[in-house]
């Protein structure tokens, strides 16, 4: 049997799957985020380990007596997120997550520093990725930058925790602006553009290869072997990839999480940085994809549901008795809650309903932020297309795959089949799980099955045809906006 970690934003999931690829359990604690400050988002790396504990635990009571029989643990992870470590092993300071936006500057000078950036990394500064946020703490916090002895992300200090070893993989790596992404190793150039060098980075390896072995005495507290491996894992995007088995090129899925993301599979590098797609090594070797991130997705429905004082559940289902008129008529809304990245790269881009008037209800409004998050996929699958990338289906995975309705709002709108699978929602985890499964001697034709389709959603041309003014109206808007702030300015 294989266990599987996902150490998201939102909560510390993990799976155990069994020699065929069944999966047999699954158990998450939640986490909360702190924002002590206008466009900061951060974690205390200790509440990781504690909610994988608590994981571990329910696992452990579900699994019963074959829990003993796990072999190895596959990581997957939120990306980009900086757990500074002095040489004690200290967490100097919360890790800084991939939606914190305050490096905008750094961006800025990281790119000015790095005239090669583009080249090697494939990807334009933002501010969620981990380079600009030690050029923050070097300029706001120097007396913690000097301490700095390794920056991990946040996987792979639960890695550390479980082994002691420090390593990461490529597909997380590359998600740092200091790898070469075709070459799959640390860039020293990078690293000097922010005062590191590869002696503060973790040694690298596959996510499907070996990376770690359960400490002896963390194997003895969870009541596993001494020998289970810890495979190299991935980025939660890549690893969620392996679990849905969209591992070739030409293979593409959407994920609806906390952030919206449009990944495509390739069989070379190809990095389009001037359009904002990210160009990341795969958690699998010889492989890269290409992918649009939008920052809030269906996090943007549970933000409603807390103003509103309801639960998603009934929310999805008042949006599902909407007349056609209804939708028409329900305010535009642009999703930027934590800035964007693709197509934008704006850290100051703002959430708005545009159109609000007596008549609106909560149902319209609902309807207004699936919608628009939609429409933020699209504007995605318009660049990927810019960039060479055309997709004839895309499996949805994600919490927000468990709405029927939803997914096919997206297969109306990008006009492409849509498929769900059976366990999609495992996500990340799944992946992670099928990684460690790799890790041990397993054949990837047969741990990288895509899972039974559930349900496939067939885009209606008729409605497709309805929703295209109010996409560009969702387009206008933001151009509006970004006028509206240089006037300001």
């Amino acid at each position: 049997m294989y266990l599987g970690l996902d150490a998201g934003t939102s909560e510390i999931k993990g799976v155990v799957i069994d020699e065929n690829g069944s999966l047999l359990a699954s158990a998450g604690e939640p986490l909360t985020v702190q924002r002590p400050h206008p466009h900061w988002s951060e974690q205390d790396p200790a509440q990781w380990w504690q909610a994988t504990q608590q994981v571990i635990s329910r696992l452990r009571n579900k699994i019963g007596d074959r829990w003993s029989l796990i072999k190895s643990i596959g990581l997957s992870g939120q990306m980009h997120g900086a757990v500074l470590l002095n040489r004690d092993g200290k967490v100097l300071r919360p890790a800084i997550l991939w939606n914190d936006t305050r490096s905008a500057e750094e961006c800025r000078l990281l790119t000015e520093q790095a005239q090669e950036l583009h080249d090697i990394a494939g990807n334009l500064a933002m501010p969620g990725f981990t380079a600009p946020k030690l050029l923050w703490v070097a300029r706001n916090e120097p007396e913690i930058f000097e301490q700095i002895d390794t920056v991990l992300l946040p996987k792979d200090y639960l890695r550390w925790m479980m082994c002691g070893e420090k390593i990461s993989d490529m597909s997380d790596a590359a998600g740092t602006l200091w790898l070469d992404v075709a070459r799959r190793d640390w860039s020293d150039s990078l690293l000097a553009a922010c005062g590191l060098t590869r002696d503060n980075m973790p040694r690298l390896a596959e996510g499907s290869e070996p990376a770690g072995t359960l400490k002896a005495e963390i194997a003895r507290e969870w009541g596993l072997k001494d020998n289970v491996i810890i495979a190299g894992g991935g980025g939660d995007n890549a690893a969620s990839a392996v679990g849905i088995g969209a591992v070739k090129p030409g293979d593409a899925f959407v994920s609806l999480g906390t952030s919206g993301v449009l990944f495509a599979v390739n069989d070379q590098y190809r990095p389009n940085p001037q359009s904002a797609v990210h160009a990341f090594c795969h958690a699998l070797p010889h492989r890269w994809h290409q992918m649009s991130v939008m920052l809030t997705a269906a996090s943007a429905l549970r933000w409603l549901c807390q103003l509103l004082n309801t639960n998603e559940t009934t929310l999805l289902s008042e949006v599902a008795t909407l007349s056609l008129s209804e939708q028409q008529q329900s305010p535009i809304f642009l999703p930027y809650l934590s800035g964007e990245r693709t197509p934008h790269n704006d850290p100051q881009a703002t959430g708005a309903f545009h159109g609000l008037t007596h008549a609106t209800n909560r149902a319209m409004l609902g309807y207004a932020v699936l919608e628009g998050v939609t429409f933020g996929i699209a504007d995605g699958l318009k660049v990927l297309e810019e960039a060479g990338t055309h997709l004839n289906e895309c499996s949805l995975i994600g919490g927000g795959s468990r709405s029927p309705w939803w997914a096919q709002l997206i297969a109306d709108t990008l006009n492409l089949p849509i498929v769900t699978h059976l366990g999609g929602e495992a996500g990340g985890a799944l992946g992670a799980a099928r990684l460690g499964w790799l890790a041990t001697g397993g054949a990837e034709a047969e741990v990288c099955k895509k899972p039974d389709i559930q349900h496939r959603y067939i885009p209606d041309a008729v409605r497709h045809q309805q929703l295209m003014p109010r996409l560009s109206q969702f387009r206008l808007l933001y151009q509006q906006q970004v006028l509206a702030r240089k006037t300001l300015n």
